[in-house]
């Protein structure tokens, strides 16, 4: 597969790895609502942010939605998208590494983009997430009308949408049901396809229904010659033919078996010279396939609208999403309860409308506006706000959300774990590092974090067992050890040192790993 190359490229390739693992600081005074909560909004930089939420979110994400700076050139009041090319690729080349590890095996990455990058961004997403698990580029028309100022003008923008684990089905082909895709709500125009059409012995009692046709192309072939037969019109009596150069769709059986339970339909009169296979409204599919191209939906214009009655100024961001855009999004990749994740939250859009929705969402934003513009916006929403999707989605109000900041690095300088460092943080760190899958803190700690592909894996730290004396627990002794939960198979065991030697630890089936010199820092 062709890759993208640009200047510093293999510097942005070891970048995630060497961000320094951070802790996540609640801010009690701006979070708002009912407590506990599942949803986060972050203030910090969001690379340290996205690798602090690894731990305890890796694989958890079901939607992922970004709308990065387009790196359009153009000074914008709440950050810099002037960003040299390479710079840009640099910046988001660690940060979707980062998103990867958070989604979801059934999970999806959505992308705003406009063309600036779009074009490289598609070619970088390929090498990180793999070209076959690309689903779609949907071009969606942000604004009504295109502007005067030149002879051709945009008037829409990509969403450039990835699986993370996606199964080929028949002919190569990625279909909704694979990816777990919702279907979008049937429309009365859809609708408007099935009626009641008059027959010789009255309208089908089954109810509405559509035309199919029965015919196909007849070019060659033996499958053809077999589907090329005589049925026999139940008004008139006469045995009627495929048109000459087509065939049945269906086998001899079949087309007699249709004939049977009435599901041709000949006509008005009964005198059609081709019957049509009915589909009754109450077959047809409870939702509706999205398409590539969205129109209609909700522009620019309304999200500037919806933020400046939010907070009574106009054009407090320039390139604000509607929230009619967002629902759509998550009403097709997710369902209520599921994690949705932003770590470009910019005005608060993606939470705002996860939340009305009814999912679980992170949110990161760096700069100033986590306080004055995102912070505010959601407790709005708690408060039952009735902008944006609320009434399509009869939100009335309710929940709450915790506000965090990036704190100290797990580790110092020399490598060695900061003093505030407590079990269920460093658990949780290592339990990732070990699995690459989010550990889930049980209500009553436990010096065994759990058991994953055989494995059984301990730590001793911060006196879980009693004191930091070694008979406390913090030094793997044969009280300790006797004091362990079971496990007949391997078992990895992180302390402060171990009175065992190597004989003894291999007689007991145990990996013995020093804090902190053999814990990985990043």
């Amino acid at each position: 597969m062709p890759l993208l190359d640009w200047l510093n490229k293999p510097e942005s390739l070891r970048t995630a790895a060497r961000v320094p693992y951070r802790l996540l600081e609640g801010v009690p005074e701006l979070g708002y609502g009912e407590t506990p909560n599942h949803n986060l909004l972050i203030q910090g930089d969001n690379l340290e942010a996205l690798k602090a939420l690894l731990p305890l979110y890796a694989g958890r994400v079901k939607c992922i939605y970004i709308d990065p700076p387009y790196n359009t050139r153009s000074a914008f009041e709440h950050y810099d998208d002037n960003l040299e090319h390479s710079q840009w690729l640099s910046m988001m080349y660690p940060r979707l590494e980062l998103l990867r590890e958070l989604l979801a095996e059934d999970g999806s990455l959505w992308v705003s983009i406009d063309d600036n990058e779009g074009h490289y961004l598609k070619v970088m997403l390929d090498e990180i997430f793999g070209r076959r698990n690309f689903i779609l580029d949907i071009a969606w028309q942000k604004r009504d009308g295109a502007p005067n100022d030149r002879t051709i003008a945009s008037i829409h923008e990509h969403i450039l949408v990835w699986g993370k684990s996606i199964l080929q089905g028949k002919n190569n082909e990625k279909t909704a049901a694979e990816i777990n895709f919702n279907l979008m709500p049937r429309t009365d125009k859809a609708d408007s396809q099935y009626r009641v059409f008059d027959e010789p012995n009255g309208p089908d009692p089954n109810g509405p229904f559509r035309k199919i046709d029965t015919t196909a192309n007849g070019k060659g072939g033996r499958m053809v010659d077999s589907l090329v037969y005589p049925i026999k019109n139940p008004y008139t009596g006469e045995e009627v033919w495929p048109r000459k150069g087509t065939c049945w769709r269906h086998k001899r059986e079949e087309m007699e078996r249709l004939q049977q339970e009435g599901r041709l339909y000949w006509g008005v009169k009964g005198t059609a010279t081709t019957p049509m296979r009915k589909l009754y409204v109450s077959e047809a599919k409870q939702g509706m396939t999205t398409p590539s191209m969205w129109s209609g939906l909700a522009l620019n214009q309304h999200a500037s609208r919806e933020i400046e009655l939010l907070f009574g100024e106009k054009a407090s961001f320039e390139t604000p999403k509607p929230e009619g855009l967002i629902e759509r999004i998550l009403h097709i990749a997710t369902n209520s309860g599921d994690w949705v994740l932003d770590s470009f939250l910019g005005s608060g859009t993606t939470a705002a409308v996860a939340h009305k929705m009814g999912r679980h969402y992170i949110g990161v934003e760096m700069g100033d506006h986590a306080v004055t513009h995102c912070q505010p916006r959601l407790q709005k929403v708690v408060d039952g706000e009735q902008g944006g999707i609320s009434k399509a989605v009869n939100w009335q109000g309710g929940g709450g959300f915790t506000f965090c900041r990036l704190g100290a690095t797990v580790f110092d300088a020399f490598g060695m774990i900061d003093k505030a460092i407590c079990f269920p943080t460093l658990a949780a760190y290592l339990w990732y590092l070990e699995t690459r899958t989010p550990w889930i803190a049980p209500q009553s700690l436990s010096p065994l974090l759990g058991i994953h592909d055989g494995t059984a894996y301990y730590l001793l730290y911060n006196g879980i067992l009693g004191d930091r004396r070694p008979q406390g627990g913090n030094v793997l002794t044969q009280n300790v050890l006797d004091g362990l939960p079971k496990h007949e198979g391997k078992r990895v065991v992180y302390g402060e040192t171990s009175r065992f030697g190597a004989g003894r630890l291999a007689a007991e089936g145990i990996v013995f790993k020093q804090i902190p010199y053999d814990v990985r820092v990043g």
